[in-house]
């Protein structure tokens, strides 16, 4: 190979670790400074990494990826990058987990058709996964709000003084304004403090 050897890792800030991909790519050796990674989603290439990363391949470089959704996540532009890479920029990818996306073998006709069947195969299962998570994400928190669980920061604690402020309040002995001045609060906020504070009273 003429060209030189260089790896991408992309990983969620979340949940993920880099150590696995760290591993494979020096197994594969890959140079410690040729090895780019990014802390981020897939949902997209907007990613400082690998930006750079692709301002540096030239043509005859082979570029090592565990898996092609540490490329991303996104079906549409999975297959755009693979494109941009191999075609428009010449380098060759190897997708570690999946030895039939390795564009250094087959490269003649039937091989190229196997490697983007398979390409575009992968590529829409990554963003399946992706929406089905979404999909789980959203359908546990309808769940939960539906349990009376609350997200958010919880609200601050109500002044000292909010009880005889309210009280004198409801009486009609002060003005919604007045009451609100007297908790330094605004308004719109004593008014919403006030209808939670009515039901938790008795």
């Amino acid at each position: 190979m003429n060209g030189h050897i260089y790896g991408y890792i992309r990983v969620s800030t979340v949940d993920q670790n880099e150590d696995r991909q760290v591993v494979v790519l020096k197994e594969k050796q890959v140079p410690e400074q040729n090895i780019y990674m990014d802390k981020q989603s897939g949902k997209d290439f907007n990613r400082p990494q690998y930006k750079k990363l692709v301002k540096k391949l030239k043509p005859g470089d082979l570029l090592y990826i565990l898996s092609i959704d540490r490329l991303g996540r996104n079906y549409e532009e999975i297959q755009n990058q693979w494109r941009i890479l191999t075609k428009e920029l010449g380098v060759d990818i190897c997708v570690i987990d999946m030895p039939l996306l390795d564009t250094r073998n087959g490269k003649d006709l039937m091989g190229t058709f196997i490697a983007d069947l398979v390409l575009q195969i992968l590529s829409f299962v990554a963003q399946s996964e992706r929406e089905n998570i979404r999909r789980r994400q959203a359908q546990g928190i309808a769940a939960a709000k539906a349990r009376g669980v609350r997200f958010g920061r919880p609200p601050r604690p109500l002044p000292e003084n909010y009880d005889n402020v309210y009280q004198r309040w409801k009486l009609g002995e002060i003005t919604g304004a007045e009451a609100a001045r007297e908790c330094g609060m605004p308004l719109p906020t004593f008014r919403y403090r006030a209808k939670t504070y009515e039901k938790t009273r008795f």
